[in-house]
């Protein structure tokens, strides 16, 4: 402890009792136990009033470091009538000798500011600009950590600080420190929760894909939730169990793919062949063949005897992607094939049946093509039995953030790279995009994306920039827009037509829509549908 003193100062003959003292601070000790850190300060303000005046000194100061600004914020301070309070803040440079004992956690007592040693002189010079006579400061020290310093002074007289007093002191500096310290810990507990809530609700906002589970009622590959993808998922549900024909619509990257293989999925034939034919990557030449095979013989090159698809997807599922590539030639086969199940290999006579399911796509409006003769009107309306429409991308854009999180989880293995945290502003400027490409474009947007992403952030460069004006319908498939119940009229007489207008008994209308007859005939009389008008 480092106390200075004079032999011939005026000092106050203030006598302390010390039982009294340790009544005093047994009974501040117990007044902050517990204390909210709302009361904490009117605490601390009502304790250095009644130190003061048990000691009958003249001002009472708590300061706290700032150690980072190189100073010492005041407080809280208490001056008795007369006596004004100490400065909100002071400097560590006006007091660098107090400030480096409090630190080293040893008290400084000054029973007369003129004896301070040369060490002190800066202390010195401020204490008499001040008008302090004697002061007394102790550390404010709690858990390891120097918070400040509790001073007391005055300004009217000199006067001894016994050791006694000064033991006191520190334990009344502990005291402050310990609840200074409690709030300071809570404050800082508390600035973390928020922090880490606001990191929560963000991350949510950015990767809502992270935690959120996809709607995928068939293939894990069918990623969204959005009201037209639930749509599609009823229709592929209400036809996967039956048999009939189905035709996919959509425009390129839709994954119409991908519902063709929900459907095989949730068929009876689920654990039978499922076999695709792009219908686009065969040569006029090669389509037969390769849908019906051939004989050895058969022309130049088939050296050995040939399994066309259907044979190979007996009891199966064959889906036939873009199917309005196919020559006229090769429809009226595919025709014979859905009217009768049979069909002959190429450079044979033999006919030969099959069991298969057929599930065709394409980006294409085949009803106008039939218009323009070519594809034939026959085949377009057995191959309507049950259409379903693929929504593009830009009319279910909700599904944009779970897509693109579904895209980065697949990418990171073959790309070598991890991302941890796709922006806010990532994907609303993806979801701003028009998507003409849907969502092949949007996977190949995303790879080129995470190829050049520096860290685990995924970034758009400025060549991937995507423009947030719509660019307009996709040109490979445009189509005059019907309404609900124009699509509902035309297809429920499609499928009349194909059950001769049956409405209940073998092979009717209702069984084949998987509704109650009774449900049936109540909107077929809504949508003004009758064998007569037809």
């Amino acid at each position: 402890m480092s106390k200075i003193s004079g032999r011939k100062s005026k000092e106050s003959k203030t006598v302390l009792n010390p039982n009294k003292f340790e009544a005093l601070l047994t009974d501040l000790s117990a007044s902050f136990i517990n204390v909210g850190s709302e009361f904490l300060d009117a605490n601390i303000s009502a304790a250095l009033k009644r130190i003061v005046n048990f000691l009958g000194v003249d001002r009472g100061t708590v300061g706290q470091f700032d150690l980072d600004q190189g100073s010492m914020n005041v407080t809280h301070s208490y001056a008795v009538k007369g006596i004004e309070p100490l400065t909100p803040s002071i400097s560590q440079q006006h007091v660098p000798y107090l400030t480096q004992q409090i630190l080293e956690g040893k008290p400084l007592v000054i029973d007369r500011v003129a004896d301070l040693p040369a060490a002190a002189a800066t202390d010195k010079k401020f204490g008499e600009t001040m008008g302090v006579k004697s002061a007394a400061a102790v550390p404010l020290a709690a858990g390891g950590i120097t918070l400040g310093v509790v001073s007391f002074a005055t300004l009217r007289a000199e006067r001894k600080w016994s050791p006694l007093t000064v033991q006191r002191l520190q334990l009344l500096g502990e005291i402050f420190a310990n609840a200074l310290l409690r709030r300071k810990k809570d404050n800082e507990l508390t600035i973390a929760c928020a922090e880490v809530e606001k990191l929560k609700k963000r991350a949510d906002a950015e990767n809502d894909i992270w935690r959120e589970q996809a709607v995928s009622q068939n293939s894990n590959k069918i990623i969204g939730k959005s009201g037209s993808l639930k749509g599609v998922m009823d229709q592929v549900l209400q036809v996967a169990p039956t048999d009939s024909t189905v035709l996919l619509l959509g425009e390129t990257g839709t994954g119409k793919e991908l519902f063709a293989t929900a459907i095989h999925q949730h068929s009876q034939r689920k654990d039978k062949p499922l076999i695709r034919v792009n219908c686009t990557s065969l040569t006029k030449t090669l389509i037969e063949s390769e849908l019906f095979g051939y004989e050895k013989g058969a022309f130049t090159g088939a050296l050995n005897t040939r399994l066309g698809r259907f044979e190979i997807a007996d009891s199966g599922t064959i889906v036939l992607d873009e199917i309005g590539e196919l020559p006229l030639d090769v429809q009226s086969k595919l025709l014979r094939v859905l009217q009768f199940k049979e069909f002959e290999r190429v450079g044979s006579t033999k006919t030969r049946r099959t069991n298969v399911r057929i599930i065709a796509s394409t980006n294409r409006n085949l009803e106008e093509m039939t218009l323009k003769g070519t594809f034939r009107q026959d085949l377009y309306y057995r191959l309507s039995v049950f259409p379903i429409t693929i929504p593009s991308l830009r009319q279910r854009k909700e599904d944009i953030p779970l897509l693109v999180a579904y895209f980065v989880e697949q990418l990171q293995s073959r790309l070598g790279k991890k991302i941890r945290h796709i922006p806010e502003s990532v994907i609303d400027e993806l979801i701003a995009y028009d998507w003409p490409g849907n969502i092949r474009e949007l996977e190949n947007i995303i790879e080129r994306s995470m190829i050049i992403s520096p860290n685990s952030t995924l970034v758009l460069s400025n060549n991937n920039r995507l423009p947030t004006q719509p660019v307009g319908q996709s040109k490979l498939y445009r189509t005059k827009v019907s309404s609900l119940d124009d699509v509902l009229r035309k297809h429920i007489i499609d499928v009349c037509k194909l059950c001769d207008w049956k409405i209940e008994g073998v092979g009717n209308t209702a069984d084949l829509l998987g509704i109650n007859p009774n449900t049936l005939r109540s909107r077929m009389k809504k949508l003004g549908i009758s064998r007569e008008r037809q």
